[in-house]
């Protein structure tokens, strides 16, 4: 018996959701195996080792190149046909969700989405629902149980094992090839909002597209990203890449400083798998500041200068 984690890349750059995924699989106390294909497949498979794969299963096929969800998804069932695991899973990523309905789909077996908590043997599970606004307990009846873990819902954290990489010759039919990517923008360099260690967002309250300067400074000298509430990209003073919330990005930075936001359930889906989270507000009834773990009940034009200034003294 073992636990098999479909490992997700982009032409062998690993996402930090697919060492997740190795840390969740973990948990079911079975030998770890981890299912790779596609382009850059033998780079990805190089990193696997350091969270606890003991095996990687390398999906090869002559029609298996760049992604495309069929022909991945086709290589990928052919290594779990193979390897007969009692539990696949990854995180539920846009990806990994795709290439796990892809297998499930080309199996026939039941798929369980975005769980937040599993049981020992994987029969039964809490999985979040509406973007996270809703969690739902159900159960999974299957001699190959599919799963994926929602995206920050387990920390990921290394567990070297000897990560032995065995090539698997699949058959992908060439037909399937016809989805492919045709062409990479890149949005942004550097940290996004959703890998940001900070973020600091503000919501209607900021007042204007200008009064977001003082959030840039902070963000800038911790060294993270500026985020918003809907109501801002609303009124049209940030971007929708910069919103955070369920229609949003979601985040889960090491602290979300969140300066003049109600904390509607749409944000807080967003918001909720921030480690700390600081708000700034005037209202100590705003649903943020009482969530949040620590609150300053003022004005943040005032609030944010201050701890600009105060982070700037300390780091001399």
């Amino acid at each position: 018996m073992t636990v098999l984690v479909i490992i997700e890349h982009d032409r062998g750059n690993v996402p930090e959701a697919a060492f997740e995924a190795l840390t969740a699989a973990r948990q079911f106390g079975l030998p770890v195996e981890a299912a790779v294909t596609g382009e850059g497949a033998a780079d990805a498979a190089a990193s696997l080792g350091a969270y606890g794969a003991e095996t990687i299963h390398h999906a090869t096929a002559d029609a298996v190149g760049d992604y495309s969800p069929e022909a991945w998804g086709q290589a990928l069932a052919g290594v779990v046909e193979a390897t007969s695991p009692s539990i696949v899973l990854s995180v539920g990523t846009d990806r990994g969700n795709e290439l796990m309905a892809q297998i499930a789909a080309r199996m026939d077996l039941p798929f369980v989405a975005n769980c937040v908590e599993v049981s020992d043997d994987a029969s039964s599970m809490t999985r979040s629902q509406w973007g996270g606004a809703l969690h739902e307990e159900t159960t999974l009846d299957a001699d190959t149980k599919l799963l994926s873990f929602a995206p920050h819902a387990v920390e990921a954290t290394e567990s070297a094992a000897v990560g032995t990489v065995v090539d698997v010759a699949v058959d992908v039919d060439e037909s399937l090839a016809r989805t492919m990517i045709k062409d990479r923008v890149v949005l942004s360099e550097g940290i996004t909002l959703s890998t940001a260690p900070v973020v600091v967002s503000g919501g209607r309250a900021v007042g204007s597209e200008e009064a977001f300067a003082p959030l840039e400074e902070l963000a800038g000298e911790l060294g993270g990203k500026v985020g918003c509430s809907r109501a801002v990209t609303n009124n049209g003073w940030r971007p929708h890449s910069d919103q955070v919330g369920q229609t949003g990005t979601r985040i889960a930075p090491t602290i979300y400083i969140a300066s003049g936001i109600s904390g509607a359930t749409q944000h807080w889906v967003g918001a909720m798998g921030s480690k700390n989270i600081l708000a700034i507000n005037t209202d100590p009834e705003a649903n943020m500041v009482v969530k949040a773990g620590w609150a300053v009940l003022g004005d943040l034009h005032e609030v944010i200068p201050a701890i600009t200034e105060e982070v700037r003294k300390r780091k001399g």
